[in-house]
């Protein structure tokens, strides 16, 4: 084999050699060390000392009750923000889908909470939340409404966190469901027109249709990312009052220094139950999806 054809035969292999070197470094390797830990009774201070306890990390989380508690408030989280967040995203795409520039003003404005840092969004929403001195309360006394204990109140704790998070994450999606919006053929929808259908009627059989790979790929995303929630806990309500808003993640990080084996099988059972919503999701949905 001359120089030529060797260099066009390896080429593509060394274009993505640093991309797959960081997958295998920055990916493999820790999902294969967690797993690794997860066997052990792990000793940070002296790891010579370590002990190998093989399933009895793994039979430990489902013998305890605080990891069914993280688990279920990461559930409702889940369902909560995804179901929001997408239905929300959609009404407001479907309202700015035309191409202005007041509607591109206002897509700017909703995508800005997606970049600013968690940091400042939740000491602005801890004031605004604050039972006393904050705003919203503030806002339903003026309005003759009851006041909320908002983070204060194992009621509601879980639910203003979700608040939270469907107020920041809106805009990224709203930016995306226009863009598909957008992307439709005008063509199709004066056939629709032609035909006499109803705004409704449009709307299930033609528009949802064609912005499917993208709600499917919104879904997918949200549900992942709705599993792996930390910072918005840890900023806000450290998994409280009463373990109310501990999720599965934050539940990892409370036991990370304690018993990392036990955080590390955690972490393991983390993985596999998002795997299995993928998974799950595939199965279901991806037939439904409509690709152009």
């Amino acid at each position: 084999m001359d120089k030529h054809r060797f260099m066009k035969a390896v080429l593509p292999y060394l274009l993505v050699f640093p991309a797959m070197f960081g997958i295998a470094v920055f990916v493999i390797y820790p999902v294969l060390y967690l797993g690794y830990l997860s066997f052990y009774k792990y000793n940070l201070m002296n790891p010579a000392k370590s002990k190998f306890v093989g399933l009895e990390n793994y039979a430990a989380i489902f013998a305890r009750d605080d990891f069914y508690k993280s688990l279920f408030n990461t559930a409702v989280y889940t369902f909560g923000t995804v179901v929001l967040t997408l239905a929300i995203s959609l009404a407001i795409a479907v309202w700015l889908k035309r191409s202005t520039k007041l509607n591109a003003f206002v897509q700017a404005g909703i995508f800005t909470p997606h970049i600013v840092s968690i940091v400042s969004i939740s000491l602005v929403w801890l004031w605004m939340m604050e039972p006393n001195l904050g705003f919203l309360n503030f806002a339903l006394k003026s309005l003759g409404l009851p006041t909320s204990q908002w983070l204060q109140s194992s009621d509601t704790a879980l639910l203003s966190v979700i608040i939270v998070s469907v107020w920041q994450g809106i805009g990224y999606y709203v930016l995306i469901i226009v863009a598909a919006l957008q992307g439709i053929s005008p063509s199709i929808y004066e056939a629709a027109s032609l035909d006499n259908a109803s705004n409704w009627k449009v709307f299930y059989k033609i528009t949802l249709p064609m912005i499917s790979p993208q709600l499917f790929f919104i879904l997918i995303i949200m549900t992942i990312g709705s599993f792996k929630v930390f910072d918005t806990v840890r900023m806000m309500t450290n998994g409280g009052p009463n373990n109310a808003t501990n999720t599965i993640v934050y539940y990892i990080y409370q036991n990370r220094t304690t018993n990392i084996g036990y955080a590390s099988a955690t972490g393991m059972v983390l993985m596999a139950i998002i795997g299995i919503l993928t998974f799950v999701y595939f199965r279901m949905l991806a037939k439904k999806v409509h690709y152009q």
